[in-house]
């Protein structure tokens, strides 16, 4: 099918006007494609990573190598997506003083952990070109410490309540399309499913 404006368009997620490459904490969420349970599977409220989603995990630890001023926070991987908190530090001198260094905002550090994560889990299916995870992200930008510790213990908590989100449903069941992460004023958290 042709692109039609009318019908193929996307809603950005991103805060108009925002520069992403600034210092900052950044809460994310990256669904795999169809919702699949591709990463491992939770019993008893513990995760248990098959070696997909072990490849996650070590690309999740190598953007802090990558990219030097990415900071590592808060993170889990579930059967079907994940969620993190992505740190951009400050600049430093050395970052300055280094020749030809582009300092990356929070897109392109997603999309280096998709496609990094992405090629390896495809040389471990022996596949090519197959998408892992699906197209965009949500974002959300932490603004406060009581925001973030509410993130951090929603992340962290994630496994445990497995069984009460929406995600958690079988990928043979017809999903809807999206999901809506909100934090509302008083900084809680609710993911809902729509088509």
């Amino acid at each position: 099918m042709a692109y039609n404006p009318r019908i193929h368009h996307r809603c950005s997620i991103r805060l108009k006007g925002y520069d992403y490459t600034q210092p900052g904490k950044y809460f994310v969420t990256i669904c795999v494609a169809k919702r699949e349970h591709l990463l491992g599977y939770i019993q008893n409220g513990e995760m248990h990573l098959n070696l997909y989603g072990e490849a996650v995990k070590t690309n999740w630890h190598n953007l802090a190598k990558i990219y030097s001023h990415v900071e590592l926070d808060a993170f889990v991987i579930m059967p079907n997506h994940i969620h993190a908190i992505i740190v951009l530090k400050q600049l430093t001198t050395e970052f300055l003083d280094t020749p030809k260094t582009t300092r990356q905002g929070l897109p392109e550090i997603v999309r280096g952990l998709k496609t990094f994560s992405a090629t390896k889990i495809n040389q471990l299916r022996n596949v090519k070109g197959i998408a892992v995870w699906q197209r965009g992200y949500y974002e959300h930008i932490i603004r406060n410490e009581i925001s973030l510790t509410k993130i951090r213990q929603y992340i962290v908590n994630n496994p445990v309540m497995w069984h009460t989100n929406d995600l958690h449903k079988s990928v043979n069941l017809k999903l809807p399309k999206q999901f809506n992460t909100c934090i509302d004023s008083e900084n809680n958290i609710s993911m809902n499913l729509h088509s």
